[in-house]
């Protein structure tokens, strides 16, 4: 009996087990039917393979050709990208995400995948709607994202879908036109990023939570019917040209965690309501035009982003109101307003504010102290005075300090350089510092920028400074400082920029040779200073950055230093095209050596010309002799060229007319020679380019030149040779001529009676020897 029933239970348990050993078994018949497999390959078919058509791919989404494998021969529920359901086999989901697929899909193709819920073809290549989509009725998530479809949204589009769609995705496209509508039932999730819809901004239904519609071209005012959409979450209407105001029912979307609205052209003061929003989790205003004070009023106790950047907040800040009303606060961005004070002597120490970004504003006294947690710190161009407190240096996590532009005054604390080993900017130029730049460097830290610029600050530079071996930028112009060149600056393998301009520094620049120095950098300014002797070749010839380059590269690659929500653009001051110009991010493509105003004598070294990729070269204002190389025709990129003010000789090379970006030239005042060079850019020089070398002739001087003549008649010897040949000829002549002229007048007056007498006597013997009578004979007195 007991047999019985443990038979009754062993066969129980394998019909129970038996459906778990079809699907398992690999004799087990496959789950997807032969239709839907037949669909997916003539789909795949519709593609060609190209691993450039994932550009848009990154590490989020790795590429691989997900279709390369698929075949007859096995299951297409086992195929990458296809998800089937579990118990008809229906294919339910395909997801073809940086697949390596190029190519439209046939405008007549066909997917017959009834059952499809998921469609994701993100960067596929796509340029036109797949007219396939008509056909799925049941789909919910669909994302053509990262494609090149462009024109308008077809009218068959709206029609896809319509009771299931939950999520549309078409961002990064070309799209354009206007969205009267967008009519799906269950959408809840809206992205349209990064195309060119222009037209009033379409509302979405009101299941929507999140809906994205940043970087097009929507215009109008907000419209008033977006308050009724009670189960939105994230709002980003950012980079648009919408205007007018908020609408005052804006609080009514009491569900709102995420509002960005920077970058539009919205005005007035911020609505009221808002104070309803107390799930704010982040607040974006930035570059608009609100007029408002600061929001003390707006008590949201989560809010951990503020940013009112570049708008017209006016007034002053109660810091202890605001810590208060935002206890959460974490990134606080109040840049470009017009904030004058602070109505509380409270600073940000008590705060746990990882980012204060208040520069551009009209904030004065004091410095405020940054909270020991802030990692991005910048309170840059405003009017705060007085010493910088040596408990700035209790911010042991700080990266980024930019305290430029300020009134602030007496020496630097010695904890200044090393407080921070996180450290990666420090920027205190533009204020009214002084005394000798701190030793105290220490190997370890992470300092990228020190900008020290117009202060006052005398000494030598610190030898410490070579333990900073991730510096990329320093910028020591306009100051006092006396020393010599700083040539082991050179060790540091990753610096950019160097400017020492406007100082008190001496002596020659020696660089050894035979060591790989400055191997990166692309801007040196040394100009007015008191070096002198030859000009340093043996620099030149290690500057690799100025040789070697890529000029696209060097755009596409650069980025700002990036900080925790915020970032940090390098800006500097330098001459090109004859002006100080201000580069900001466009630096990191210039390549540019300003040695002017020194003492520097001697020839330009040929070695100059191997610095192909160099933009701007400036040596004016020297002691510089010889002839101008003519390796300079190989700079290729060279934009602008100023050798004025020296005492270079010979003739204009004619290759500096073949260099097809010389947009400013200036060889004035030196003593060149011959004929200027009349083809190419040469044509739109004006004559300030040429003036002041007096054998010089040709357009634009008004100066003709000789027939035959030409710029290669004259080399530096040849010019000498022709000068001093001219100047006896004008000696000789000017003393015959002024002979002659006192002759006269002393015969003329009689006086004295022996010269008088001696010119008369001449004139006879001179008559008799010409033999001819004396009335044909030259008279200076008339008888």
């Amino acid at each position: 009996m007991l047999n019985c029933k443990m038979g009754r239970y062993q066969i129980l348990g394998l019909l129970i087990f038996l459906p778990f050993l079809h699907y398992s078994l690999p004799f087990a018949s496959p789950l997807c039917p032969p239709d839907q497999r037949d669909s997916l390959l003539h789909f795949k078919n519709s593609f060609v393979l190209d691993v450039n058509a994932s550009d848009y791919c990154h590490s989020y989404y790795p590429s691989s050709p997900k279709t390369k494998v698929w075949n007859k021969g096995v299951d297409c529920c086992s195929w990458d990208g296809v998800t089937c359901d579990n118990v008809t086999g229906n294919v339910i989901g395909l997801d073809l995400t940086c697949s390596w697929l190029d190519e439209a899909l046939h405008s007549n193709g066909s997917l017959l995948l009834p059952k499809l819920e998921v469609l994701l073809l993100r960067s596929c290549n796509l340029t036109r709607f797949p007219y396939f989509l008509y056909s799925l009725k049941g789909l919910k998530d669909l994302d053509l994202s990262f494609n090149m479809i462009s024109g308008e949204i077809p009218e068959w589009f709206w029609g896809i879908s319509h009771d299931t769609l939950e999520k549309l995705i078409i961002s990064h496209n070309f799209l354009n036109g206007s969205i009267q509508q967008l009519h799906w039932k269950r959408l809840f999730y809206i992205d349209l990023e990064k195309n060119s819809f222009q037209g009033q901004l379409p509302i979405p239904p009101p299941s929507t939570s999140s809906f994205y519609a940043s970087d097009n071209d929507f215009t109008g005012e907000i419209p008033s019917s977006i308050c009724q959409l009670s189960s939105l979450k994230v709002l980003d209407l950012s980079e648009n040209n919408l205007s007018g105001c908020m609408p005052p029912c804006f609080g009514d979307i009491t569900n709102l965690v995420e509002l960005d609205l920077r970058s539009n052209k919205i005005q007035g003061p911020l609505p009221r309501s808002l104070v309803k929003c107390t799930n704010l989790l982040v607040l974006f205003l930035s570059h608009n035009k609100f007029s408002d004070i600061f929001p003390h009023w707006l008590k949201v106790p989560r809010l951990y982003t503020l940013d009112l950047q570049s708008n017209n907040f006016h007034g002053r800040i109660n810091l202890t109101a605001s810590r208060l009303s935002f206890p959460a606060l974490a990134y606080l961005f109040l840049s470009n307003n017009n904030f004058i004070g602070w109505s509380s002597m409270e600073d940000f120490s008590n705060t746990s504010l990882s980012v204060i970004d208040i520069s551009n504003n009209k904030f004065g006294g004091p410095i405020l102290l940054p909270s020991p947690v802030t990692i991005y710190y910048s309170i840059a161009s405003n009017h705060f005075a007085g010493k910088i407190p040596s408990l700035i240096c209790n911010a042991t996590k700080v990266e980024m300090v930019d305290l430029s532009n300020n009134s602030l005054t007496g020496s630097l604390p010695p904890c200044m350089t090393n407080f921070s080993t996180h450290l990666s900017v420090l920027n205190l130029g533009t204020n009214n510092l002084e005394g000798t730049i701190p030793q105290s460097f220490s190997w370890g830290n992470s300092l990228m920028t020190f900008d020290l610029s117009q202060n006052r600050f005398e000494g030598k530079l610190p030898q410490s400074l070579e333990k900073c071996e991730f510096l990329e930028v320093l910028n020591l112009g306009d100051n006092q400082i006396k020393d010599t060149f700083p040539g082991w600056l050179g060790m540091l393998l990753q610096l950019q920029v160097l400017i020492l301009r406007s100082n008190h520094f001496k002596g020659f620049l020696d660089i050894p040779g035979r060591i790989d120095l400055f191997p990166k950098l692309r801007i040196l300014d040394l100009s007015n200073n008191n070096f002198g002797g030859p000009l340093p070749a043996n620099l030149f010839m290690n500057l690799k950055a100025m040789m070697n380059g890529n000029i696209r590269q060097d755009i596409f690659l650069y980025t700002p230093r990036s900080f925790e929500k915020s970032s940090y653009n390098d800006t500097l001051s330098i001459t090109l095209r004859g002006r100080k110009e201000r580069l900001g991010r466009i630096w990191t493509i210039v390549r540019s050596i300003d040695l002017s105003q020194n003492s520097f004598k001697g020839n330009i070294p040929g070695i100059i010309g191997h610095l192909h990729f160099l933009d701007g070269l400036n040596l004016s204002h020297n002691h510089l002799t010889g002839s101008i190389p003519l390796t300079l025709g190989n700079v290729t990129y060279l934009e602008s060229l100023d050798i004025s003010s020296n005492k270079l000789c010979g003739g204009i090379p004619e290759v500096l007319a073949d260099l097809p970006f010389l947009a400013y030239l200036n060889l004035s005042k030196n003593r060149l020679a011959g004929r200027i060079p009349q083809h190419n850019m040469f044509l739109t020089y004006e004559n300030n380019s040429f003036s002041e070398n007096p054998g010089l002739c040709g357009t634009p001087l008004s100066k003709e030149c000789s027939p035959g003549l030409s710029s290669s008649t004259f080399d530096c010897k040849g010019h000498e040779n022709w000068f001093k040949q001219n100047t006896v000829w004008i000696g000789y002549s000017s003393g015959f001529i002024i002979g002659i002229s006192i002759a006269y007048i002393a015969v003329e007056i009689g006086r004295p009676k022996w010269l008088a007498q001696g010119v008369r006597m001449l004139e006879r013997r001179a008559a008799k020897w010409m033999e001819k009578p004396m009335l044909k004979a030259i008279k200076f007195h008339g008888q």
